[in-house]
């Protein structure tokens, strides 16, 4: 099903994403943590593609997977950098054949390895996302930056290119990772002004170790809040302590967000279950306390 009638028919909706892993014993890690969440009924999953497409085939062949042996909708993920036209028509097709029904369309980041060449479809995410639409039947979603993209000089230019998705073809948004609510309410409400009508769906991801959520923000240009560095800090001796910190943070930003009426939650699980299962599992019953 497409996932903006999954959004249009049942709300909020919960969904998790996953990175194709490398090795064997990362395949079986992974397959055990779907199964563990499954029975959360999450709406969808959604595939990574690493950059420079160095996932593609993995990316390609989980989505399949994920759809057909373990009957989650699933959602791929694909990139204009690292993909040359004829593979991106080959992915297209092999998806479409497959009764993949979701496409996640972004530019890409571009590969750490400068001076290598890359094969490259499109310039922009909306070049993309047009190509798609006007050629297959895809429910495609696009990225959104609450915080606005590292590379735009702006908030209202990085509003503008959201908004050129949209009239590019996208069906709805989902943003990146955030730790400060007002991020995400601020970019609705500068969405709204801009006349873009899409459901934008907030990007969760749970704090398990502070190392890792370093590096994460420092690549994608998110923000810790003073008042969770500081928290974070004082824990950094204590792994344990930092994981049961970072579901109960996690959790109190997602029922701030669900009483504001989003249309759902992403949570970007790492490959790992334990977390978003127990922040979910949280907010399903406090949400049945209330049906």
């Amino acid at each position: 099903m497409k996932i903006i009638e999954l959004i249009e028919r049942k709300h909020p909706i919960f969904s998790f994403e996953f990175f194709p892993p490398r090795t064997e014993e990362g395949e079986k890690r992974l397959f055990q943590t779907i199964e563990n969440l499954k029975e959360l009924k999450p709406a969808f999953v959604s595939v990574t593609y690493g950059a420079g497409g160095s996932t593609r085939d993995r990316t390609v062949d989980w989505v399949i997977k994920i759809k057909k042996d373990l009957h989650i909708e699933a959602m791929a993920h694909i990139t204009c950098i690292g993909t040359s036209m004829d593979m991106l028509k080959n992915i297209l097709d092999t998806f479409r054949d497959n009764d993949i029904e979701n496409i996640l369309a972004l530019r890409g980041d571009r590969p750490r390895e400068q001076n290598k060449a890359y094969p490259q479809c499109f310039d922009h995410a909306n070049e993309l996302i047009e190509f798609i639409k006007n050629n297959y039947d895809f429910c495609i979603g696009a990225a959104a930056f609450p915080e606005g993209h590292m590379e735009s000089p702006s908030l209202e230019e990085d509003t503008y290119y959201m908004k050129v998705k949209a009239e590019a073809g996208a069906d709805f948004f989902i943003t990146q990772l955030f730790f400060d609510n007002r991020f995400y309410f601020d970019l609705v409400g500068r969405a709204s002004r801009a006349g873009i009508d899409k459901p934008i769906i907030p990007g969760i991801m749970p704090i398990t170790s502070i190392d890792q959520i370093e590096r994460f923000t420092t690549m994608c240009g998110a923000s810790i809040p003073e008042g969770l560095r500081k928290t974070l800090e004082a824990l950094r001796e204590y792994p344990e302590e930092v994981i049961e910190f970072g579901i109960k943070y996690a959790t109190d930003q997602c029922k701030e967000l669900l009483s504001r009426g989003v249309p759902g939650i992403h949570f970007y699980t790492l490959n790992r279950s334990s977390a978003t299962r127990k922040i979910l599992e949280h907010l399903l019953r406090e949400m049945a306390l209330y049906e």
